[in-house]
């Protein structure tokens, strides 16, 4: 038996009719959206310090390595956001 009920051998689905978009093109998402969780514990927090380091290690090995090979390789530090500071 199929999984719809009104979708049994020989019946069709109908078509819908799509809106009108007016020229306009409709937009895909692409990945999973990121939403924060209501409660943040300790041990996310570890996981996500220990996630961080981890991946910074696997740059500077993959940076020292294309180096060592004869590229031009170097990690780019993010600037401090001087923005975040003069919150009232």
């Amino acid at each position: 038996m199929t999984q719809k009920g009104d979708l049994f051998k020989g019946k069709q689905k109908k078509k819908s009719i799509p809106p009108s978009r007016h020229g306009k093109i409709c937009h895909t998402r692409k990945g999973k959206r990121v939403i924060k969780p209501s409660k943040v514990t300790k041990e996310m927090e570890t996981d996500k310090e220990l996630s961080k380091f981890i991946n910074y290690c696997n740059e500077v090995k993959a940076a020292t390595v294309a180096n060592k090979e004869g590229g031009q390789l170097s990690i780019v530090k993010p600037q401090a956001d001087s923005s975040t500071g003069g919150k009232k």
